[in-house]
């Protein structure tokens, strides 16, 4: 072995290992082009994924398969016929739609299936489910122009991919749907994948694409973005890594629509829409780039661009002009017994010690933090989340920014007390501890007679 190997290797592991931690457990959806498989990178992709997986992320695989279909019409003496940008699929482009879907899942599930020696899929052990998890809709006649067996995703069965990689398995969905009446539907990869990601409220959405990302001369200048676009092929050119929502929202707007995949705007607007639908990253990465899935997902600056939610600028320390707020918010909470009762004056007096979500001037999220630096450590106390929002990763978002304050306080602990929902806390690094643990102020108010579960969680 190369005695200087350890010296780049190690540092190198420790870097990557923050993205690691940070990632195990969460939920990605990956939008893998049939280009990339047409231009032969589909082993090392697998690859990628496989090691993604091992490393506790929950993978949603949707696929595509654009030049497929073109070889399949091809070989049947039939052309390929487009109108706003969608392809019109007749009786024939259907059969040959499923034809090249089937192909393509079959050779999907073999290349997760290989575990050859020596190879990063030795040792993995990988089920890849599919089903009939989409529902779809047809896009009907739009302008006079029948669009016949083209649809969109109508539903995503949610319930039921969530309990698939609940037990570790793979989902991969493919770009077909079928109505209540049976009735089936050629879908676009880039519907699939983001109505799987806003359904399922992922971490990521990856677009796994034949374009870099955004260029940033496009975003400088939209109105040329059609002269621009050629620069997609030149490595010199710079891509925007980062957008905010709201900066994708104007740059969407500015472009013509889209025609062609690697028009900007083909993505982007994928991107927003599952932006707005709760999705806090979306990325557009190159497949060219071999190993830009793993460079994107666990280092720092990535290989492509990420749009990012902006609701994040919303997550802030409460001020006493949001005391109202947070009583209507908790109130329905006290009385069905999930959380203590809590008075105006008490929340008046510890209102500093609040993080809220605010959104459009009304609060639907708050957490509380009460220190006992003598046990370095701290509470994080009365953590509710509207009904209306749940589910949406708010929850997370207050945790993250807790635990942020409670380091910046430089304790080493975090504790909850909780009655129904020890099981949340559990899945985010939480452990039960037996109430003697607790600091001796906080001990002396603990209610016994409650038996609230102590759980603490290391933020060292």
């Amino acid at each position: 072995m190369d005695l200087v190997f350890p010296h780049t290797f190690v540092p190198w592991f420790r870097s990557v290992a923050p993205h690691i931690h940070a990632h195990r457990g969460k939920t990605f959806v990956v939008g893998l082009s049939g280009e990339l498989i047409a231009a032969g990178k589909l082993e090392n992709f697998v690859q990628d994924l496989a090691l993604m997986q091992a490393m506790g992320i929950r993978i949603v695989l949707a696929h595509g398969f654009r030049p497929q279909l073109e070889e399949q019409l091809r070989a049947k003496g039939q052309t390929s016929k487009f109108s706003h940008g969608m392809r019109i699929t007749d009786s024939v482009a259907l059969d040959c739609a499923q034809e090249a879907a089937g192909q393509l899942r079959y050779e999907i599930e073999a290349a997760f299936s290989l575990g050859l020696p020596n190879t990063p899929m030795a040792g993995a052990s990988i089920s890849v489910i599919s089903g009939n998890f989409i529902t779809a809709r047809p896009v009907g006649i739009v302008d006079g122009v029948d669009f016949m067996h083209t649809g969109l995703v109508r539903k995503i069965d949610a319930v039921a991919v969530r309990r698939a990689i609940d037990t570790g398995a793979m989902v991969m969905l493919s770009p077909f749907g079928f109505s209540h009446t049976g009735e089936a539907f050629n879908l676009s990869m880039e519907d699939v994948a983001t109505s799987a990601a806003i359904a399922l409220q992922a971490d990521k959405l990856i677009f796994v694409t034949e374009v870099r990302g955004i260029l940033q001369s496009i975003v400088q200048d939209p109105a040329k973005a059609k002269e621009l676009e050629a620069a997609q092929n030149d490595p010199d050119a710079e891509v925007d890594q980062e957008l905010a929502l709201a900066e994708a929202k104007r740059l969407l707007a500015a472009l013509p629509n889209p025609t062609e995949p690697t028009d900007t705007a083909f993505y982007l607007q994928h991107a927003v829409k599952a932006s707005e639908g709760g999705v806090e990253r979306v990325h557009i990465i190159p497949f060219a780039v071999d190993g830009a899935l793993l460079m994107e997902v666990f280092t720092h600056d990535g290989v492509g661009t990420m749009i990012v939610d902006e609701k994040l600028e919303s997550l802030r320390e409460a001020t006493p002009d949001d005391v109202g707020g947070i009583l209507q918010l908790i109130e329905p909470f006290e009385k069905d017994g999930t959380l203590i009762k809590r008075d105006r004056t008490e929340i008046e007096r510890d209102v500093a010690q609040y993080t809220v979500i605010e959104h459009d001037g009304v609060i639907f999220g708050c957490a509380a933090l009460y220190p006992f630096p003598e046990a370095s450590t701290a509470e994080m106390a009365a953590l509710t989340i509207s009904p209306a929002v749940q589910g949406q990763g708010d929850g997370e978002r207050i945790l993250k920014r807790i635990e942020q304050r409670a380091r910046a306080m430089g304790l080493s602990t975090l504790f909850v007390l909780t009655t129904r929902t020890m099981h949340w806390f559990i899945k985010r690094g939480f452990a039960p501890v037996d109430p003697v643990w607790l600091p001796e102020a906080r001990k002396r108010s603990y209610k016994w007679d409650r038996r609230s579960q102590v759980l603490v969680k290391n933020l060292k």
